[in-house]
């Protein structure tokens, strides 16, 4: 900690992050001086992982991992710019470099370190991640690298967060009007301060330690614990933010990073106008699961045309609000089904499958697919609470609701649907009682880091495609490989072969596509009367 490189890193961690900090007066002086205290905090907390390392052992039964998977624990303060008070432990996942190439056996193949995976989020843990391993698209990169995964502050067992009672969460069945009327919008005005209010009182003033800053830093001293001197990493949807504040705030412990589905990073569209982007978004990728379904109404009978399954949808909703599927299915669960849905193709015969039966007069199949279940409430509860705790905590936000109210009314004529469930997802913000802060800049010039590669989809809508040009314009030496006329969400070890090869090739020998490459899309999924969508790891925002 007391050499020349370490002193150095911290100086220009600390010109970096001084560069984001506001200006003004007193204000800017004591942003400033904390500023410089994050940056001392994160050095010391690096250096004292690196000594202390992770005792990986077998993993709690909890996490129903295999035998093949090691689990430990990293110690990160909670306030950085206080490193030696409070402490929280991030939980860690691992799963050791075969060295063996899948294609022959008898070959050996040398050890290139620790690959780190964030899924998304915020909020979504990424235990699960060293699984992977055993599938066909991830054999050669689990050849070569240890794969690591890790639950990020406040997740799962990672000091974990809650702003409600889970036994009170999501509970069914729920209304998702599209139109929403003044009198419902009040009740969930109220409800989003509630849920606020909750989250203030639930964590007290931890609750400002929950940021994408934050994250940064505690990635960090994870590859610190891991024995590495630069960090390999893979950041899907929100995870491609995480990779981005880390790849500016620490671009000389960068070796090779992968920007899987990429959020927006320009500072102005930090939370609230990424949210609308998404919204317009989705409306695009619903149409396309209308127009699929069309194709094949001689499977499903939802219609000929994309309008007409849009009225077979809107007829199953209205009849769920007059009577709760399984008394816990109503339109706020069939809705959250069909959004998930247009997060991965691979589910579209699935969802299409559910809907006819219902209109046919079984709801079996949607009950199952649509439901929340208790057992799952608490998980549930976690990941919204993370999640609107870094993004409530990451930006200024609209206090007034009439801001939120006039942009989403306008928004809605267009894009009705997901734009109110998206409203109400993330309202708890305009009543937020831990300081905003203001994004940081995210970008890198010519040399400051080495080459990085950018996943996209072109049609995504978790993450719109904006989002991996504007990353791709950030930061210079970047990659960006296109899947054409495609909407998965998260393509890394996908079903798409060309992807694949790109992704194996950077992480394996670190060459790049040049700027810019492109892969036909994957193919549509086959209509199916019974189909369940094919199970691999899969990024959140």
């Amino acid at each position: 900690m007391r050499t020349a490189a370490v002193h150095a890193a911290a100086g220009s961690l600390l010109l970096t992050t001084l560069a984001a900090a506001p200006a003004g007066g007193t204000a800017h002086a004591s942003s400033a001086a904390r500023a410089a205290a994050e940056v001392r905090g994160a050095t010391v907390a690096a250096a004292r992982a690196a000594d202390r390392g992770i005792d990986f052992g077998e993993c709690p039964e909890t996490q129903q991992l295999p035998g093949t998977v090691q689990c430990g624990t990293v110690r990160v303060p909670l306030d950085y710019a206080h490193p030696d008070g409070r402490q929280i432990e991030l939980t860690v996942s691992r799963a050791r470099a075969t060295g063996k190439d899948p294609a022959n056996s008898k070959r050996k193949v040398p050890r290139q370190g620790a690959l780190v995976h964030n899924p998304g989020g915020p909020g979504v843990g990424g235990m699960y991640f060293p699984m992977t391993g055993v599938l066909p698209e991830w054999k050669r990169i689990a050849a070569a690298y240890d794969l690591v995964g890790y639950a990020p502050r406040g997740v799962g067992r990672s000091a974990p967060l809650s702003c409600t009672d889970p036994a009170t969460f999501a509970e069914g069945p729920t209304q998702a009007p599209a139109r929403p009327s003044a009198a419902y919008k009040r009740e969930r005005v109220e409800q989003a301060r509630a849920y606020a209010r909750g989250c203030a009182e639930r964590a007290g003033d931890a609750l400002r330690h929950f940021t994408s800053l934050n994250n940064a830093r505690d990635l960090d001293v994870l590859r610190a614990a891991l024995g590495e001197n630069r960090l390999t990493f893979l950041g899907a949807s929100y995870g491609t933010y995480l990779g981005a504040l880390y790849a500016t705030m620490f671009p000389s412990h960068v070796r090779r990073m992968v920007f899987d589905s990429a959020v927006n990073p320009a500072p102005e569209r930090v939370w609230y106008r990424n949210n609308l982007d998404q919204s317009a978004a989705f409306e695009d990728r619903w149409a396309d699961f209308r127009a699929w379904a069309a194709r094949h109404d001689d499977v499903y009978g939802l219609g000929g045309t994309a309008r007409e399954v849009q009225v077979s949808y809107d007829r199953a909703s209205a009849r769920l609000a007059r009577e709760p599927a399984g008394g816990k299915v109503g339109p706020g669960e069939l809705q959250a089904a069909f959004l998930r849905a247009a997060y991965y193709d691979d589910h579209w015969p699935h969802r299409a499958h559910a809907l006819s039966a219902y209109l046919q007069g079984d709801p079996g199949p949607l009950v199952e697919q649509a439901q929340t279940y208790p057992e799952a409430a608490a998980e549930a509860e976690n990941t919204r609470a993370v999640h609107l705790a870094v993004e409530c905590n990451d930006a200024p936000w609209p206090t007034d609701w009439a801001v939120w109210d006039r942009d989403n009314t306008r928004l809605a004529r267009r894009a009705p649907f997901e734009t109110w469930a998206h409203v109400w997802t993330n309202l708890p913000c305009a009543f937020w009682r831990a300081p905003r802060q203001r994004p940081l800049d995210v970008r890198a010039g010519q040399g400051e880091l080495p080459p990085t590669l950018i996943l996209a989809a072109e049609r995504d809508a978790v993450t719109p495609y904006d989002g991996a040009l504007e990353l791709h314009r950030r930061l210079a030496g970047s990659a960006l490989v296109t899947e054409r006329d495609a909407g998965s969400h998260g393509i890394a070890g996908g079903p798409n072969a060309c992807v694949n090869g790109h992704l194996e090739a950077y992480l394996l020998t670190g060459r790049v596509p040049g700027r810019r490459a492109s892969c036909a899309p994957h193919p549509e999924p086959r209509p199916r009367a019974t189909a369940r969508p094919a199970e691999r790891a899969r990024p959140a925002v």
